[in-house]
């Protein structure tokens, strides 16, 4: 385990990275023309990020992250 201390303005850095990393990982998971290898490695790295986004803001911010049904392969 590692641990890390983060001023207030890093932490909001970071929360932002890891926005625009889940947004960008739903939008490509959402394309069908991704398959096999590829697809289980961005759904890998998926909820890896999912997780450490969790940890900096609301279970209500969260939430909007979360992948719908449809989107489970």
């Amino acid at each position: 385990m590692i641990g890390m201390m983060l001023n207030q303005k890093e932490t909001l850095e970071l929360e932002y990275l890891l926005k625009k990393e889940l947004e960008e990982l739903l939008l490509d998971l959402s394309d069908e023309r991704i398959d096999g290898l590829v697809r289980r490695a961005m759904e890998e790295r998926y909820k890896i990020i999912f997780k450490l986004y969790g940890r900096f803001v609301s279970p209500r911010e969260l939430s909007k992250y979360i992948r719908k049904k449809s989107q489970h392969v």
